[in-house]
C-alpha cells in the first residue's frame, strides 16, 4: 500500500488546566511534537481563543500541526498531518502526554491519499454531498 500521507487526529481529556492556557507551554508543545515526528517546521503562531484556551497551527513542509484548548472542560484536540516516508506523527502522543498530563488519550490515524502500486486511487466510488446536501456516488 502507498500513501501520500497519515493523519492522526489526538484527544486528550483531564489535561492540566495551566498548561492548556499557557499559550509558551502550547507553543513549545508544538515544537518539541514536530521535532519528534521528523517533520520539519515552516511556520509556527499560538493565539489566544474567546474561551481562554490557546490555538496553535504549525505549517511543516510535510502538512500541519492544529492545537486547540478548551480549559474548561480540559480537552484539547489536535490534528497532525505528515507527508513522506521519513515523518511518523504517532512518535507525538508521548510529547503531547509530557506537556499535558492528559487522563484519557484517543487517537485516531488515517491513511491518506492511499493508492495501490501503480499509482491510481484504491476506492472505485466516493461519498459526495452536492450543494443541497444529497448524498451520491462518483
Amino acid at each position: 500500500m502507498q500513501r501520500v500521507g497519515r493523519h492522526l487526529i489526538v484527544e486528550l481529556w483531564g489535561c492540566d488546566i495551566a498548561a492548556m492556557c499557557s499559550q509558551g507551554t502550547v507553543e513549545e508543545a508544538i515544537a518539541k511534537t514536530i521535532t519528534a515526528c521528523g517533520a520539519t517546521l515552516l511556520d509556527l503562531r499560538v493565539y489566544p481563543s474567546a474561551s481562554a484556551g490557546v490555538h496553535g497551527v504549525a505549517i511543516l513542509a510535510e502538512s500541519h500541526v492544529m492545537v486547540q484548548t478548551w480549559p474548561q472542560h480540559g480537552y484539547i484536540a489536535v490534528d497532525i498531518f505528515t507527508c513522506g516516508q521519513h515523518t511518523d506523527p504517532n512518535l507525538a502522543v508521548p510529547v503531547l502526554q509530557r506537556f499535558f498530563a492528559p487522563e484519557q488519550i484517543q487517537v485516531l490515524e488515517l491513511n491518506r491519499g492511499v493508492m495501490e502500486n501503480d499509482d491510481t486511487q484504491m476506492m472505485d466510488t466516493v461519498d459526495c454531498y452536492n450543494n443541497a446536501g444529497h448524498n451520491r456516488k462518483v
